[in-house]
């Protein structure tokens, strides 16, 4: 079971009249103190109160708009009204994390079981020297009466970022979003939530389409939104240039730039840093979850969606962020009315740098995880209950689409929705399998929707939950026993060679 983090937002700021030679708005009027945010700033619609997403949701451009205020001090503004077109996936979730996506229907947020990566990294020749540390900020980088040049920070910066393309193949979607080339070799540095779920991701260098890469997943650290790529067979690159957030100043001048609204290359957006160590609360209405993201830099610069794992640079052109969340209006509509102002989250780049190297390393933790999971291929049910018949009355509640009966053994294929089982496994507790996927080790194994996981490796599965737990040390090729009840009754054992999962 996976979470994924969702935002909306609401704030001080007012965008003032658009610069010229931008096509986002520029620097506000200058920050007020500290004392004038609150401590934590809530994001999304709140666990149990209904949202958005409950009347047809709203998610990325071509979707709909974005999530109401859910608490904290700071003003809110009611959501846009969302454009015709694709609804948000798994069920309508609230979703302003600055990734864009085309979207279908999906198997739902964390049924999916993939067995989790927790160990050496399949990378070889990647060490974490290859991962730059910060550098001390160039003179008067923080000083809000410096102007900005726009082309100039550009110049610098451009060359280092990629556009990244995910194919969540499993979801049925697609997902775009930024990354920062940090070595010749091309290593990248973005958000985990860029690629979460992804199967394949294809990277772009943002200065020339034409320069494609295969990019593969070093690992990932969900709980901070980071993750790292490195691009098959490149060399040559140019690196971005890092400064040091730890020496960032309220005031200091920025420059947003990513892969704005998906349309390939990069968008300039500037602003100035308007606080400095907040901490985001993001709800997620999908799987009823918050997750906490701390020590973010916030601006006003106009984040867009797909700016997500690009950079916040400093007026020397040099990195001292990633962009990683904003409140932003539906594409093609100002913020500007009175009801609210722009907010946009950066993680410092010092702690995400940390991480990278930490992945690099193959050092793995309770929060970072190096490569791919393996991936057993089955979706299970989004229930706390250990009975498997409850499981299926949960799923049932929640929203599944009809009922699958006896005759139905055909496996899900990608952006496919699994319906609830009509026939369950006569067994007390276990998880509930509702569905399973095309060509996985599942399926070679003839499990259908409806039979039940008992045991991984004499590990007892009791819940949908335990069955996420237990498998979460496990990795591709490896080879696990599972025993299962098929919903005939019958007791089967079976070993299973895990695949290769999409990240988490």
């Amino acid at each position: 079971m996976r979470e994924n983090e969702s935002d909306g937002a609401g704030g001080w700021w007012q965008p003032p009249e658009q610069d010229a030679g931008t096509s986002r708005p520029g620097p506000g009027a200058p920050p007020p103190s500290d004392s004038d945010y609150p401590d934590t700033i809530a994001f999304g619609t709140p666990p149990g109160r209904p949202g958005p997403g409950s009347q047809g949701g709203y998610g990325y451009p071509g979707q709909g708009g974005y999530g109401n205020q859910g608490g904290g001090a700071a003003p809110g503004w009611p959501a846009p009204e969302p454009p015709p077109g694709r609804r948000s996936p798994r069920g309508g979730r609230l979703l302003v994390y600055v990734a864009v996506a085309a979207l279908a229907a999906g198997i739902g947020a964390g049924a999916t079981v993939a067995f989790g990566g927790h160990g050496p990294a399949p990378a070889a020749g990647v060490s974490s020297s290859d991962v730059p540390g910060p550098h001390d900020n160039a003179s008067g980088s923080d000083a809000s009466s410096a102007p900005l040049n726009m082309a100039a920070v550009r110049n610098k910066v451009d060359p280092g970022l990629v556009d990244i393309m995910s194919n969540l193949k499993f979801n049925g979607e697609t997902a775009e979003g930024t990354g920062m080339i940090i070595s010749t070799s091309g290593l990248v540095l973005t958000n985990n939530h860029v690629i979460d779920g992804a199967t394949s991701v294809r990277a772009n260098l943002a200065t020339s389409s034409s320069q494609s890469f295969t990019a593969r997943v070093l690992g990932y650290d969900a709980a901070d939104d980071v993750a790292l790529l490195q691009l098959q067979g490149a060399s040559g690159l140019t690196p971005v240039i890092f400064g040091n957030s730890s020496q960032v100043r309220l005031g200091t001048p920025v420059l947003a730039l990513g892969n704005a609204e998906g349309h390939g290359g990069t968008t300039p957006a500037q602003g100035i840093i308007n606080a400095l160590d907040r901490s985001i609360q993001a709800s997620d209405e999908g799987s009823n979850s918050t997750e906490n993201l701390k020590h973010m830099l916030q601006t006003n610069a106009k984040i867009e969606q797909g700016d997500s794992g690009g950079a916040l640079a400093n007026n020397a052109g040099q990195v001292i962020g990633m962009i990683t969340a904003a409140n932003t209006a539906t594409p093609g509509t100002s913020s500007s009315s009175g009801s609210g102002g722009q907010l946009g989250f950066a993680i410092p780049i010092n702690s995400a740098l940390a991480i990278a190297r930490q992945i690099a390393s193959r050092q793995p933790s309770a929060t970072v995880h190096i490569g791919l999971p393996g991936f057993l291929g089955v979706e299970v049910a989004q229930s706390n209950s250990s009975d498997p018949h409850q499981q299926a009355a949960d799923e049932a509640q929640a929203g599944r689409p009809g009922r699958t009966g006896t005759a139905i053994n055909s496996c899900s294929a990608g952006g496919q929705r699994a319906g609830v089982p009509l026939h369950v496994a006569p067994i007390a507790a276990g998880a509930l399998i509702v569905g399973v996927v095309c060509d996985s080790a599942a399926q070679s194994a003839g499990m259908v929707p409806g039979d039940v996981i008992t045991s991984v490796n004499r590990q007892p599965v009791t819940t949908p939950g335990s069955l996420t737990a237990i498998t979460g040390k496990y990795h591709p090729g490896e080879v696990v026993s599972v025993l299962w009840v098929s919903r005939n009754g019958i007791e089967r054992t079976t070993k299973m060679r895990l695949g290769e999962g999409p990240a988490r």
